[in-house]
């Protein structure tokens, strides 16, 4: 936990926030619920982080037992950070969080979506049909660069996320994060294949994962009384490095 600072409460939610409540906490372990990361592959996800600010949470995060850090095998050789089982227990926190922040509209400055949050999305809110059948994709999102590659197994239970590709897709999807979101909040392929995305194999696959992933886009009961639609259209931001 922070070394300067803490509530000194004996409550949980007290001592839960003494260890994720530093800036960039939570979002760390957002971005290491997909699987592990190198420190590199972090400050990509989250480039407003300043190095320094991102290695103290690094620190902190593993001296509480939240992350590990560990050395890939032959021929890797790269040290990575992952969750600890004890960390994996954050995942219906950091999800419940997002979901309920969705009543708030974005400012301005909130517009950059990672490439695991992206991914996050589908996992967490792809709503497949009794007849969905099991199918596997190859998404690649292109702004985002050898991060951006991902594997994507629709079944009737769900999404499965991974970033290692499937060998054999049933289809492949290249497009970039904001024109995929943006489809999630239209239901919208046509749109998606005019901003330039680019399908091979079967293209129902890709309607049935842009027509079941339905992010909430407003609430009914928003803390101003009215709805808001906050579905993130952009995947650039620019702000200090704090």
């Amino acid at each position: 936990m922070p070394t300067q600072r803490g509530y000194r409460q004996a409550c949980g939610v007290a001592r839960g926030l003494d260890i994720v409540g530093e800036r960039w906490a939570l979002l760390v372990v957002r971005e290491l619920l997909l699987g592990p990361k190198r420190f590199t592959d972090l400050q990509q996800a989250l480039p407003t982080a300043s190095p320094n600010a991102l290695t103290d949470r690094l620190r902190e995060l593993t001296d509480a037992g939240v992350l590990r850090r560990q050395q890939l095998p032959s021929p890797g050789n790269v040290w990575v950070y992952e969750l600890t089982a004890w960390g994996r227990g954050l995942e219906p926190i950091v999800i419940t969080l997002g979901t309920w922040a969705l009543a708030a509209p974005p400012t301005a400055e909130q517009l950059f979506v990672s490439a695991d949050s992206a991914m996050l999305s589908i996992r967490t809110y792809f709503e497949p049909t009794p007849e969905q059948p099991e199918e596997k994709l190859r998404i690649e999102l292109r702004d985002h660069g050898p991060a951006g590659i991902f594997g994507v197994h629709l079944t009737p239970a769900g999404a499965d996320v991974a970033h290692k590709p499937p060998d054999q897709p049933d289809a492949a999807l290249i497009t970039a994060t904001d024109a995929l979101i943006a489809a999630f909040a239209r239901d919208d392929l046509a749109g998606l294949i005019a901003t330039g995305a680019v399908i091979t194999g079967d293209p129902e696959v890709v309607r049935r994962l842009v027509t079941s992933t339905r992010i909430p886009s407003s609430i009914d009961h928003h803390p101003n009384g009215r709805p808001s639609q906050v579905r993130r259209t952009d995947s650039r931001q620019r702000a200090p490095k704090n």
